[in-house]
């Protein structure tokens, strides 16, 4: 999807707009006052030379009337080693406005709340990933983009949803370890043909570490995709027997064999693009879905999605004005560890 709105300044206009594509999501009052801030921030963002980033998670509002570019993590990473603008602002989470910032040392990147975090990006530290190198030595470590800095400094090349399997494979390894997310870890084990365990002392890993094994896993979970069940897909396709149902890799390996398709958001948005089928339902943050439906109106969008981010629902367009206006909240990295990780991403964006 292409945002169209970014250089609106007008707030009669952008409310007009996005009541052609939103007034069947947004009510109109809402939309109203979501314009005003809108434009405002688009004017500032002109005027301080700065570029928005918006996450495909964004909601509506947001999402289709600020960012100069809109896309997945792996999109808006490249998006930012080009960027020429003095100032970043990351409509998304902490790791991503820190992976703008490992790409662009000398700009300021802004993150729109200091709430934005993530479960998954939480789940594993520096310290641990030090010490699965010293239980294995020598292996090459793979981490997931939804990782913080001190992580990808500790890592040998970083990865997203929609390169993992090309990264791992990149490597022409025996053993990969591949931190931190279980459920995708699992699909490319699968994808790869890799037997996997999980040498932690998480009673779900149940591996003892001398098993033959090509894949080591870590038991982190994105506390969003985890709530999709075999048993939602069951339900859906009963009520609704010729939908297609879009699955994404951080969810559990049964609910992605038992879905139509899997890949990362940007991948699922080319695919409802790119098909035609009765109805469509992803099987992710809820608010990806309602930006499919606004971006493809011909297209039939299910709208039984009741799992949102909490991290992600942080970012507001008050919040983002606030940024713009006050420079807040400026994200820092230490030089040496910002350096290391530097390392791991650029690998992830050469292989791409």
């Amino acid at each position: 999807m292409i945002p169209v709105l970014a250089n609106e300044t007008s707030a009669d206009q952008l409310h007009l707009k996005l009541q052609e594509m939103l007034g069947d999501i947004v009510p109109d009052f809402e939309l109203k006052l979501k314009s005003e801030l809108a434009a405002e921030i688009n004017r500032l963002k002109i005027e301080k030379n700065a570029v928005i980033l918006g996450h495909n998670y964004m909601e509506p509002a947001l999402f289709h009337s600020i960012p100069d570019y809109v896309g997945d993590s792996l999109d808006l990473a490249r998006r930012a080693a080009t960027t020429s603008r003095d100032i970043i602002v990351f409509c998304g989470v902490r790791f991503m406005a820190e992976t703008a910032k490992i790409l662009n040392p000398t700009r300021t990147v802004l993150l729109p709340s200091q709430k934005a975090g993530c479960s998954l990006a939480a789940s594993i530290t520096a310290a641990d990933v030090r010490e699965l190198r010293q239980k294995f030595p020598g292996v090459p470590v793979v981490t997931y983009v939804n990782t913080y800095a001190d992580v990808k400094a500790e890592s040998d090349v970083c990865c997203t949803s929609s390169n993992a399997a090309a990264v791992v494979e990149s490597l022409n390894a025996d053993t990969i370890i591949f931190l931190p997310d279980e459920y995708l870890a699992k699909n490319v084990a699968r994808e790869t043909g890799r037997h996997i365990i999980f040498p932690t002392k998480d009673p779900r890993g149940g591996s003892d570490s001398d098993l033959d094994y090509q894949m080591i896993g870590w038991p982190g979970r994105c506390e969003v995709h985890e709530m999709f069940t075999v048993a939602d897909i069951a339900s859906i396709r009963k009520q609704f027997p010729d939908v297609v149902i879009l699955a994404h890799p951080e969810c559990s390996p049964e609910v992605v064999a038992g879905s139509d398709y899997s890949g990362s958001t940007n991948a699922m948005i080319r695919y409802v693009e790119q098909t035609r089928a009765p109805r469509y339902l992803l099987l992710t943050e809820c608010s990806m879905g309602e930006n499919i439906a606004a971006a493809n109106p011909e297209k039939e969008m299910l709208r039984l999605c009741s799992v949102r981010c909490p991290h992600m629902n942080q970012i507001t367009l008050e919040d983002t004005l606030a940024a713009l206006q006050k420079n807040q909240y400026v994200i820092e990295i230490d030089e040496e560890i910002r350096r290391r990780a530097l390392r791991s991403v650029e690998r992830m964006l050469a292989i791409g």
